[in-house]
């Protein structure tokens, strides 16, 4: 199992996380052997958004065997009113869900307390101007959380998060699919028709968040990686072609700032189809060849940093280039003074620069979405200085 930092949190979380929603569907050994299969393979990380009360002592007895092993990102703000999920920010109901939360779990902490659900720039303010953040510091104060994180669908307000210091982990969602639509405050709009998106690759606010993302030093832990399933049926998928679990694992962590991408499974054939990621081949993660081939698609021309353009006649990891040069040239288009010096010194570190480019274009050919490379190396060039 492949383990990434967690942002500045200092852990390092498995590549494949828990993402344990179905479990409410399972029997009890279910859950159990879910979770055990799990930690077999080096999963360590697993997210309790649940409010259900039957889920999350489920949940809690499955991971009670090797509790000090998992991350567990605990959700503040999800609630069981009347029988059913609700998200409040009423601190009278907050309040004891999350000590709900953790004795079902059976720990007197988790590692991330998530802020629950937030999808409107005004409903983030106002959390962060407010009683329920004030909670958040109390929570961390008594250890009863370790960091601080937040859950959102909308890259908006992901955006603020991640410059908010006191929050070092977003949970986001994130999918081929998804990184084609505008940012709203509505989560079935990310359902929604994607006719109508631009053929110019991924969506402008979404591309500013990883690389803010990546600047800041905050972690993103991925939900809806399969956009709830529609991406690996060709009858649902927008794409018009299906994609694997596989291949939507290895888009999602190709993304900068991305440590971990939260497996939703109903069972534990499905958790082992997710595992496969960890051995499976080059051709088997390719996403970029399967999209580039579909009816319908928007990502000609942009690089989705998939490598099928190495290899490189002088050694220069283009893929790798790439992500440097659109987090660097994202920080200066969006008014920074200079390239962030953390960008500058991770592509100076690489083995061979863009600088060391001769222009002979045999990587063209090869990818998928006809990126003019050549002009790409000669921009970096430019930009890093080497």
């Amino acid at each position: 199992m492949e383990y990434r930092k967690l942002g500045r949190t200092g852990l390092q979380a498995s590549v494949i996380g828990f993402g344990a929603e179905w479990i409410g569907k399972m029997e009890q050994a279910e859950v159990n052997a879910m979770a055990a299969r799990g930690a077999a393979a080096g999963i360590n990380i697993v997210d309790c958004w649940m409010s259900d009360p039957a889920v999350r002592s489920a949940l809690g007895e499955a991971l009670a065997p090797a509790r000090e092993e998992w991350i567990v990102q605990g959700h503040v703000g999800s609630t069981w009113q009347d029988g059913q999920y609700v998200r409040t920010r009423d601190m009278a109901l907050v309040r004891p869900a999350f000590d709900d939360l953790l004795a079902r779990l059976r720990t007197d902490h988790v590692e991330i307390g998530m802020i629950h659900y937030v999808d409107a720039c005004d409903e983030f303010r106002s959390i962060m101007a407010g009683d329920f953040i004030a909670y958040m510091r109390e929570l961390l104060a008594e250890g009863r959380i370790r960091h601080i994180g937040l859950s959102t669908h909308n890259p908006e307000v992901a955006l603020l998060a991640v410059d908010e210091p006191e929050i070092e982990v977003v949970m986001f969602s994130l999918n081929p699919a998804f990184d084609m639509m505008p940012a709203s405050e509505n989560l079935d709009d990310l359902f929604g028709d994607y006719e109508n998106v631009a053929g110019d690759g991924i969506e402008p606010v979404r591309a500013r968040l990883y690389a803010r993302a990546e600047a800041t030093g905050t972690a993103i832990t991925v939900m809806k990686g399969y956009a709830g399933g529609r991406l690996l049926s060709a009858d649902a998928s927008p794409f018009g072609v299906a994609l694997t679990p596989v291949q939507c694992i290895h888009y999602a962590l190709t993304r900068p700032a991305v440590a971990s991408v939260m497996v939703g499974v109903e069972t534990v054939e499905q958790l082992d189809e997710a595992l496969g990621y960890e051995g499976a081949t080059a051709a088997e993660r390719d996403y970029a060849s399967v999209l580039a081939g579909a009816p319908k698609h928007a990502y000609m021309g942009q690089c989705t940093y998939c490598g099928h353009c190495a290899p490189c006649a002088v050694g220069i990891n283009i893929a790798l280039a790439n992500k440097f040069y659109d987090l660097a040239e994202m920080a200066v288009g969006g008014g920074a003074a200079s390239v962030p010096a953390s960008v500058q010194a991770h592509y100076e570190a690489m083995d061979v620069t863009a600088g060391a480019c001769i222009g002979c274009g045999q990587c063209e050919p090869r990818c998928p979405f006809g990126v003019p490379i050549s002009e790409r190396m000669e921009a970096a060039e430019e930009l890093f200085g080497c």
